[in-house]
């Protein structure tokens, strides 16, 4: 849904006949929105969560101790 409403503003700028001051107006609005913190912890949320799906790093979990010096670790299995 992102990059369906990015493409058509990119569309829009690039093919809006408003000239200059428009896209000066488009390109603050955005600046604005994105600079939000509120906007900042949506994107960051965003990402981390694509970052977990797609990760190729299984987490490990701490299974048993073997004795005091050696923990067995394995990689978790997704649900």
């Amino acid at each position: 849904m992102f990059r369906v409403l990015a493409v058509l503003g990119v569309g829009y700028v690039l093919g809006a006949k408003a000239g200059r001051k428009r896209y000066e107006q488009l390109v603050g609005t955005y600046k604005a929105v994105t600079a939000h913190p509120a906007t900042k912890s949506a994107i960051d949320a965003g990402r981390r969560k694509i970052a977990e799906r797609v990760s190729p790093d299984p987490e490990l979990v701490k299974l048993t101790e073997i004795d005091s010096q050696t923990t067995v670790i394995e990689p978790e299995t997704r649900r």
